[in-house]
C-alpha cells in the first residue's frame, strides 16, 4: 500500500514537472521575454516535504520493523542564485523540515544550474540540483541521523510585485537520495538496508533580486540628406532607434510641416515640389507596442527649402574619329559643352557600352581590344557650376578583323593525321612484361601516328595526345583497372620511343567502366565499309567475341587550341593480326579461325 501511494505521488509530481516545463517553453516562445537581468536572486519562504521513504526501526539489527517517514509540514527553505544571463544562473539551495511528533527531520544543501524564462508579468524556472542530504528520526533506541548524497529537480512560478520583489507562487521539486542503514538493519531486511528516498517538496515565499544594469531608455536619432534643397528637390530622412527590445517589432510614424512626407520603416521621402521656400521640420515616432514602459522615442530634424533661380542645363555634343574601326583599334573622342547661362562647365563620366574608355575633360580615347563586331555607344556628361547636367552620346562601328591566313601545310597535316584506336590481345600486356602486348599491325599504326604528330607539334606546340585505356568485362574491377593502366602506359612508352615528347601525352584508364555496348559494336560492324557482306555476316555471327575484342583497346584523342579529334573506335578486321586480337571462343578449333585470316588479305589491295 505504501509503495502504491509513493508511486502515485511520484507520477503526479513528474506530470506536474512536465507541465511546468511545457509552460516555460510555451510562454518563453509565445510571450516576449524581458531582457532585465538581475545579477542575484535570493529566496526565503515556507517549505513542505513528503520524504517518500521507509526506514528501519528497532532495538537491534535482528529486530527491525519498517517505518514510513511521515510528511513534514514544518519547514523553511532558501536559495541564492547568481545569474550569468537573463535565462541561465547557478543556484545554491537550503531546505529544512521537521515532524515533531515522529521526531523526524530532513535537511538538504544543494547546488546546480537554473533556467528561467522571464516575461514582463511573470518568471518561470526549472532547475536540477545535486548535493548533501541528512535525515534523522527516532529509531526506537535513539535519535539517529544519516548523511547521503542526493539530487532534486523541479521548477516554479514567480510573480513580481515590486521593482525588486517577487512572490514565489509555488515551487515543486522531486527530491531523491539514498541512505545506508546496513549497520541498523541486518541482512534479513534487505529492502531497508539501503532505501531510496523519492520525495516531493513544495515551497512558497518571497524572492528579492538585485544587481545588474537598469534598462536603458530607448532613443531615436533623425538625419536628413540633404538638409538644404531648392523647391522640388527631394530629401531623404532616416531614423536610427536604439535600446528597444530586439525581440519586439517596433513601428515607425513620420510627420512633417513642409512638403509631402512619405515614410516607410526607418526611412522617409520628403517631396518639396509644392513647398513654399522656408524652414521646416520632419519628426519620426518609434513605438514598441508590447513594452509596458520605455516603449516610445521620437526625434526631429530641420531642413530648408530655397526658391528656384532661373537656370538652363548645359548642352553637349560628342564626336568620334574614326567612326568605323577594326576590333582592337583605338578611337579618339572629343566633347563640346556650353552653358546657355554662360556659367563654367566641365566634361566627365566618359562611358562606353563595350571596350575601355580612358581620359578626362573634353578628350578621351576608346580601346576596342576584345570587343565583338557590332555597334557600340560612347557617352559623356557635362556639368555646370550649379550642378545642372547634360548628356550626349555617339556611335562607333566595330568591324571584325580579317581571318588569319591558313597554313596549307598544317591543313594537309590535319587531314592526314588519322587517329585509330589501338587494340590488344586478351590480358596483354602482362604484369611481368609491361613492354609487351602490342602486335606488329598496331605498332605500325602508332609509328604513323607518331610521325604525323611530331610534324603537327612544329606548327602547334600546344597540341596534346590523350590516351584512354579500356578492358573487357572479364576479370574483377581492380584487375581490369590495372590492366587498362598497363595498356595506356605501353602505348605512351611506344610513342615516346618514336620521339613524341613525354609531356605531350596524357593518359587515363577506365578499366571496364565504359565498355562499348553490344548495339554499339553491331552498329560499327554494319557501318564498316571495308568489310564485305560475307565478312560482315561472319563478324555478326560472333558478335559476343567481337564485343570483347572491341573493348580491349586504347582510344587516342588529339587536343589543340580548343580543337578536339577522337580516334575511330572501329575494330581492324582487315589488319594482318586481326585474328590474334579477336581470339577464339573457348573450345573452338583452330581451323575455324583460319578462314577469317585468309579473308584479311583484301586490304593489301589498298
Amino acid at each position: 500500500m505504501i509503495s502504491g501511494c509513493t508511486t502515485r505521488l511520484r507520477r503526479l509530481l513528474v506530470a506536474g514537472l512536465f507541465a511546468l516545463l511545457s509552460s516555460v517553453l510555451i510562454t518563453g516562445s509565445a510571450v516576449a521575454q524581458s531582457d532585465s537581468n538581475p545579477k542575484w536572486d535570493v529566496f526565503a519562504g515556507y517549505q513542505w516535504l513528503h520524504p517518500g521513504a521507509t526506514v528501519p526501526v528497532g532495538p537491534n539489527s535482528s529486530s527491525i520493523t519498517p517505518f514510513k517517514l511521515p510528511d513534514m509540514a514544518k519547514g523553511i527553505g532558501g536559495a541564492l542564485t547568481y545569474n550569468f544571463s537573463p535565462h541561465v544562473g547557478f543556484e545554491t539551495d537550503f531546505g529544512y523540515n521537521r515532524n515533531t511528533a515522529a521526531a523526524a527531520s530532513e535537511w538538504t544543501v544543494s547546488a546546480g544550474p537554473r533556467f528561467i524564462a522571464r516575461t514582463e508579468t511573470a518568471a518561470f524556472f526549472v532547475h536540477g540540483l545535486f548535493g548533501f542530504n541528512r535525515v534523522g528520526y527516532d529509531n526506537g533506541v535513539e535519535i539517529s541521523g544519516k548523511n547521503g548524497i542526493g539530487a532534486l529537480v523541479g521548477g516554479g512560478l514567480d510573480l513580481p510585485f515590486g521593482k525588486q520583489f517577487s512572490w514565489r507562487v509555488f515551487q515543486v521539486d522531486y527530491v531523491w537520495t539514498t541512505h545506508n542503514y546496513s549497520s541498523t538493519a541486518g541482512p534479513l531486511f534487505e529492502s531497508l538496508r539501503r532505501p531510496n528516498f523519492e520525495g516531493a517538496r513544495l515551497r512558497t515565499g518571497v524572492v528579492y533580486s538585485w544587481g545588474g544594469a537598469e534598462p536603458v531608455a530607448p532613443t531615436a536619432a533623425c538625419s536628413l540628406q540633404p538638409a538644404e534643397v531648392l523647391v522640388g528637390e527631394p530629401i531623404t530622412a532616416t531614423v536610427s532607434a536604439s535600446n528597444f527590445n530586439p525581440k519586439h517589432t517596433v513601428t515607425y510614424a513620420w510627420t512633417g510641416n513642409g512638403g509631402t512626407v512619405t515614410g516607410k520603416d526607418t526611412a522617409a521621402n520628403i517631396d518639396t515640389t509644392n513647398a513654399a521656400p522656408g524652414s521646416y521640420t520632419v519628426t519620426a515616432h518609434v513605438t514598441d507596442a508590447k513594452a509596458k514602459k520605455n516603449g516610445e522615442a521620437s526625434c526631429s530634424a530641420n531642413y530648408t527649402v530655397k526658391p528656384l533661380p532661373p537656370k538652363n542645363p548645359p548642352t553637349v555634343s560628342l564626336s568620334a574619329s574614326p567612326t568605323n574601326v577594326v576590333a582592337g583599334g583605338n578611337v579618339s573622342l572629343s566633347a563640346n559643352c556650353t552653358s546657355p547661362d554662360s556659367v563654367p562647365v566641365s566634361v566627365a563620366n566618359w562611358t562606353s557600352s563595350a571596350g575601355t574608355v580612358s581620359g578626362s575633360g573634353n578628350s578621351a580615347s576608346l580601346s576596342t581590344a576584345g570587343v565583338a563586331p557590332g555597334s557600340l555607344t560612347v557617352g559623356a556628361t557635362c556639368t555646370d557650376s550649379r550642378g545642372l547636367t547634360g548628356q550626349a552620346s555617339t556611335q562607333v562601328s566595330v568591324e571584325a578583323p580579317p581571318p588569319p591566313p591558313v597554313n596549307p601545310e598544317v591543313k594537309a597535316l590535319e587531314a592526314r593525321l588519322a587517329l585509330h584506336s589501338v587494340y590488344f590481345v586478351t590480358d596483354q600486356p602482362k604484369i611481368a612484361n609491361p613492354k609487351g602486348g602490342l602486335l606488329p599491325g598496331q605498332q605500325k599504326n602508332l609509328v604513323s601516328l607518331a610521325t604525323d604528330f611530331k610534324k603537327y607539334l612544329e606548327a602547334k606546340p600546344d597540341a596534346h595526345l590523350v590516351l584512354e585505356g579500356h578492358a573487357d568485362i572479364r576479370g574483377s574491377a581492380a584487375y581490369n583497372q590495372a590492366l587498362s593502366e598497363r595498356r595506356v602506359a605501353r602505348v605512351k612508352s611506344f610513342l615516346v620511343e618514336q620521339g613524341v615528347p613525354d609531356a605531350a601525352v596524357e593518359t587515363t584508364a577506365f578499366g571496364s567502366q565504359q565498355n562499348l555496348t553490344l548495339d554499339e559494336v553491331k552498329d560499327s560492324i554494319e557501318k564498316n565499309s571495308d568489310l564485305t557482306t560475307e565478312e560482315r555476316k561472319r563478324a555478326l555471327a560472333r558478335i559476343n567475341v567481337i564485343k570483347l575484342a572491341s573493348n580491349r583497346r586504347v582510344d587516342v584523342t588529339l587536343k589543340s587550341a580548343g580543337q578536339t579529334e577522337t580516334s575511330v573506335r572501329q575494330f581492324p578486321f582487315n589488319a594482318a593480326d586481326a585474328l590474334s586480337l579477336i581470339g577464339g571462343r573457348e573450345g573452338e578449333a583452330p581451323k575455324k579461325t583460319a578462314k577469317p585470316a585468309a579473308k584479311k588479305a583484301a586490304p593489301t589491295k589498298k
